[in-house]
Parts: C-alpha cells; structure tokens; sequence
C-alpha cells in the first residue's frame, strides 16, 4: 500500500499546480451581485454624503462670501492632499483583510496597520503645525491657526482610514455609508453653528476637524481580543502601490484649487473652489462603486483569469452617475447658480458659468473611468498604472503652472491631461492578444510528478548556458558547482545564482516571487497548449502566433526567406544533437497553472527541433519542468503587454548598479584561498 503522506504530498502538490485553494471559490454570479448590491448601498449612502457635502459648501459659501470660501476651501483642500495617506492605509487594509480567510489574520492586519497610521498621522499632524505660517504665506491664508488645526484634524484622519478600510474588507457596506453619512452630518451642522456663532473661517475648519474625530471614534470595529494573529506581515510592495496610487489621485483632484489659490485674487479663487465641487462629488460617486468593487476583486485576485464582468458592472455604474449628473449640470441655468451659492459669487467677466461647471464635471468624469480601471488592476495585483498616474500628476502641476491665464484655461489643461492619461491606462489594461492562446479549451491532462527547490531549478537552468562566452572566465573554476551541484551547500547554492544572473538575470528577476516549480509530465494533447518564448524570431513562422504546434508548422511549410538566417542555422545544427540525444534534457516551462497555457521559458528551440523530427521525442526526451504563479500574467515572458513591459523596464534600471561579476569575484578569491 502507498504511504498515506506521500499521497498527501501529492494531493497538495497537484492542489499548488491547479492555483486552487482549499476552500471553494464564490461563483461569479454572486460576485457581480455583491457589487452591485454593494455599489448600490454605498452610493445611496455617498450620493446623501454627496448632497450633505454639497449643502455644506453651499452654507460655507453663503455665509463666508467667496474671499472666505477661498480660503476655506483652501484648508480643505490641503486635508484631502492628506487624504492620499488616509486612502492608502484604508485600501491597503481593505485589500489584505478581504485576501485572508481567518477572523484572526483579519483581525492582524486591521492591528498592525492602526498601530502604524497613528504614527504617521501623528508625525505628520505635527509638521503641519510646525510650518504652518510659511503655508499659510503661500496660500494667502488670513491665520496661520487654521493650518494648526488641519494638523489635529489629520492625526485622526490617517487612522480613520484603517477602520474604514476594515469595514471595507469584511463588505459591511452598510457600515462603510453610514459612517460616511454621520461625518457629513456632524460637518454641516458644526460649520452651520459656529459660523453663526461668528467664528467664521475658523468655525469651518473646526467642524471638518470635530467631524473626523467623531467618524474615528464611531468607525471601532468589533475585534475579539483573544484572537488576534499578532504576527501578520503587511507587504511593503502593496503598501507602496496603495501610497503611489492616492499621491497621484488626491494631486489629479484637488492640487489645481491649491493653486488657483495662490495664483488668482481671493474672490476668483473662491468662486473656482465653488465650480470644482462637482469635481469632488463626481469623484465621491465614483468612489462608492470602487468601494464596493475593490474587496470583492481582491478576495478572488488568484483566479484563473480575469473577471473583467466585475469591472464592466461598475463602469456601467458609474456612466450612469456621470450621465444623470452631468445631464442635470447641461440643465442648470446662471439664475440656479446664483441661487445655490449667492449673488457675490457671479463675478463678472467669465461668461456663463455653468459651461465652466460642466466642463470641469466632464474632465472630472473621465478621470473616475481611469480611477475604476486602475483600482481593478491594483485589487488584483501589483499594479503599474499608479506609476503613470503620478507622473500625470506632476505633469499636470507643470501645465497650469505655465498655463493659468483665465479659469477657463486651468480646467482646459486639465481636461487635456486627464484624456491622455485614461487612454494610456486602457493601453497598459489591455493586454496583447496575439500571444495568448485560450485557456478554456484544455483541462487537466498536466501531472505533476514531484515539486522542486528553485536551488534544483536554477542549477538546471544554468547548465544549458553554462557554454557561453560570458562564463569563459568561470568555466574552468567552477565546473564541478556547475555539472554536479551540492544543495545542501549555500555557498554553492550562492555562487550558481550569481552565474545564472550574469546572462539571465533580467529574465528570472521577472518571474512571481511566489513561484512554484514542478517536475512534470504531459501528453500529446498538451502540446497544443504550449507557446514558445515571446519574442520576434518566434513570431515570423507562425504569422504572428506562439503556439508551438502554429510555429512548427510554420517551420515546415514556409519559405526560408522568411525566416532569420539566425534562427534557422541554430535549428539547423541542433536537429542531429537532439536526435541522438546530445543535448541537455531540461526544459523549461511557466504558467498561471496547469490547466492553463504554457511558455517554454528555456528550451525552446531544442523543443522546436524535437516536434520537427518527431512530436513524441518532445514528450519522452526532456524533463519538463514548470513554474506556476496565479501571477505568471503580470510577467513579460508569459504574457507580453505594454503594463508588463513596463514593469521590466523598470527592473532593469532598478536593477542596473548590481554586477554579478563583482559577487564571482569575491566567490573567485575565496576559492583560490581555500585551495
């Protein structure tokens, strides 16, 4: 009888390969009803958030008069800058809470990350009290205390954002709202008191502050104490991709009333912050949906593919805010503008001012459409469009630096800038067709024969390049660490990584961090599912596909003209050393799992010289082996697309300062002293 461990090992090993976990996946269908149950709680709840931001803007507006409004809209302004913070903390903490299964690694992270954000709202409360009059000279600000009070109020604001993100994560939607809606409340009617009281500008901001203390204290979530996972880690890659994200997004939203402030008369300004709040509440209702969407996507980021269902539902939702909002903008007369905000507020020289409104709610509509695709893509992985929304963002900061003539002008730059920017996020989201080869046709014939150390992995790697001239000042040295591996010794262990790195180490930098790599055995039908390396010599044999059997074919019955001469005299020669079995055995292979497609990361033409002699010698000649990650997709080698490009480039400057040869040397020198 087998040995019942060894069976367990196997079962897990096959459970690895499949990507699949233990417990069983929520169907789609209920996926897309949370999100639209949950989108349609939050933005019931964020469209009254909405009306009680607008009501308090209006209040602020009526009675502070646009020099006052300015100025409070200023200070404002600076705690939603703030907000990118309070944002990352809150999205982060939503992301890992709905990632983990287990009420107590919840309970961990939620812990971990409140501990951590009373640290940095405390720290940066304080340096806005420290410079607070040099803030308040360049934003023309009447008092200096109104800057000390945005330093209290972000104390609280940075941790607030963990206990909503918490809420978020565990989908009480219901919650989420409500707290929004109590934070709403306590600002209106503490601005509406204590402006009347005659504090003025200072009452305002007091209420902003009274109002967030208030939603920190009611946001505690129920945690039990006595199970509480105290040794859950907070990655720091995520954490970094949350930070990156909201700098970009709070700068895009809110940075150009800033300055506007310093650029404009304090009567322009406060009539500008007056046209940019239907900014804020297009980006609120946006907000609602991604609310919703972003703990659902994440707790299912290690599914086969992507449910692009999931995002399609709230992009519809939120066309549908835009449409019925910007619909009602188009409807609104200079009579209602007047009405809503006060005569003061028609300043003269600006034509009508609701196609300034309606042209902002335009530009601020279709940076919501970017902000949905960007934060999918963040649920689900490490992201790279948050790199390219912050470098809008500081490109954006440049144009109305240089060109701010008129109002008109401030919003057309931006409308510009948030075109081009949602047209590069679709070009990074869309990934490339012509290398993928469907999925949904092949299932379960992949059998994983034993699971591999990447130590085994790399050594096998290395002996298949082990010939090249930029080992010819190591062959000698290290051939034996080369061609007869000791695992057990990490020097060694060492030392072949760092000869693997001299000529591939851009490529295995590339592959997913949580990496498992099987020995494996396939059949004949599998082989339909497998693509070679994506790169051009491969692309020509098979009119642009990278499907093994496509390429073979393509081999066999094209012209030679059309081929690189390159490529065809290396087929050339390997024909006769595989067919007498003179070439190395291992190959190697990546894929997302094992029902999925596989690419021939090393090996690919001694696989292609193998089926051009006979298609069973590539079954039974190799040893296959294959790496599998649920994020093998965000890597170039497996699927090639402007986003995972981008991410290679970005290794590759990253990476640049580091020399392997440095480490052979010290390697080198240690050898010969032993010696």
């Amino acid at each position: 009888m087998p040995d019942s461990a060894t069976d367990d090992h196997e079962d897990h090993a096959v459970a690895l390969a499949h990507g699949h976990g233990a417990t069983v996946a929520t169907s789609l269908k209920t996926l897309q009803a949370q999100i639209l149950k949950g989108g349609l709680t939050l933005l019931a709840g964020t469209g009254l958030v909405g009306v009680l931001n607008l009501a308090h803007n209006l209040v602020v507006a009526r009675l502070l008069g646009p020099t006052g409004y300015g100025h409070a809209a200023a200070v404002f302004t600076l705690l939603m800058l703030v907000s990118a913070i309070t944002l990352a903390f809150q999205i982060l903490c939503a992301k890992l809470v709905a990632g983990h299964d287990s009420l107590p690694d919840k309970a961990g992270v939620y812990v971990k990350l409140h501990r951590r954000a009373w640290i940095v709202g405390i720290t940066l409360g304080a340096m806005l009290a420290v410079v607070r009059v040099p803030i308040s000279s360049y934003l023309n600000l009447p008092d200096p205390l109104l800057i000390a009070l945005l330093g209290l109020g972000t104390a609280f604001y940075i941790p607030l954002g963990v206990r909503r993100g918490y809420t978020q994560g565990i989908c009480a939607f219901g919650s989420l709202a409500t707290n929004f809606l109590l934070e709403g409340l306590v600002r209106l009617a503490g601005a509406l008191l204590l402006i009347k009281l005659g504090m003025g500008i200072t009452g305002a901001v007091e209420a902003s502050v009274a109002a967030i203390i208030g939603a920190y204290l009611l946001a505690r979530p129920k945690l039990a104490l006595d199970s509480i996972n105290q040794a859950m880690p907070v990655p720091f890659r995520e954490a970094l991709q949350a930070v990156v994200f909201f700098t970009g997004q709070v700068v895009i939203n809110n940075f150009d009333i800033i300055l506007v402030k310093h650029f404009f008369p304090a009567e322009e300004a406060g009539l500008y912050a007056a046209v940019a709040l239907v900014g804020r509440l297009v980006n609120v209702c946006s907000w609602s949906v991604v609310n919703s969407m972003f703990p659902v996507s994440a707790s299912r980021r290690t599914a086969e593919k992507k449910d692009t269902s999931l995002l399609v539902i709230s992009l519809l939702l939120v066309l549908l805010v835009l449409a019925i909002l910007i619909g009602g903008l188009l409807l609104m007369p200079n009579v209602l503008w007047r009405m809503l905000y006060g005569a003061r507020f028609d300043l003269g020289g600006y034509g009508r001012i609701s196609s300034l409104v309606v042209l902002y709610a335009v530009t601020s509509g279709i940076y919501a459409l970017s902000s949905v695709v960007m934060a999918y893509e963040m649920s689900r992985k490490i992201a790279n469009t948050g790199w390219v929304q912050l470098a809008f963002s500081g490109a954006l900061i440049a144009g109305i630096c240089l060109f701010h003539a008129s109002l008109l002008q401030v919003v057309l730059v931006q409308f510009v800038f948030i075109c081009l920017l949602l047209l590069v996020v679709l070009v990074l989201f869309l990934p490339d067709r012509r290398s993928a080869v469907p999925d949904s046709q092949y299932r379960g014939t992949v059998k994983s024969l034993r699971a591999l150390a990447e130590n085994e992995v790399i050594a096998e790697f290395l002996k298949n390049e082990f010939y090249r001239d930029e080992f010819a000042d190591y062959r000698e040295v290290f051939k034996a660490v080369v061609e007869a591996p000791n695992f057990d010794n990490q020097r060694e262990n060492s030392l072949r990584r760092s000869l693997l790195y001299l000529r591939r180490g851009s490529m295995w930098r590339e592959l997913p961090s949580d990496i498992q790599w099987y020995e494996v055995e396939l059949t004949l039908r599998d082989l339909a599912k497998i693509r070679v390396f994506p790169r051009a010599p491969w692309r020509k044999p098979a009119h642009g596909s990278f499907a093994l059997m496509d390429t073979v074919e393509g081999i066999r019955s094209a012209p030679r003209s059309r081929f690189d001469p390159g490529f065809l005299a290396k087929l050339q020669r390997l024909t006769p050393l595989v067919r007498d079995g003179l070439v190395n055995r291992t190959v190697l292979l990546i894929g997302t799992d094992k029902d999925a497609s596989l690419t021939i990361l090393d090996g690919n033409h001694r696989i292609a010289a193998a089926m051009l002699i006979d298609p069973t010698a590539a079954l039974t000649q190799f040893r296959l082996i294959c790496g599998f990650s649920a994020r093998m997709k965000d890597c170039c080698w497996y699927e090639t697309n402007p986003a995972t490009l981008w991410h290679y480039a970005k290794n590759l400057v990253r990476y640049m300062p580091r020399n392997p040869n440095r480490d052979l040397r010290t390697f080198l020198k240690t050898h010969r002293a032993l010696e």
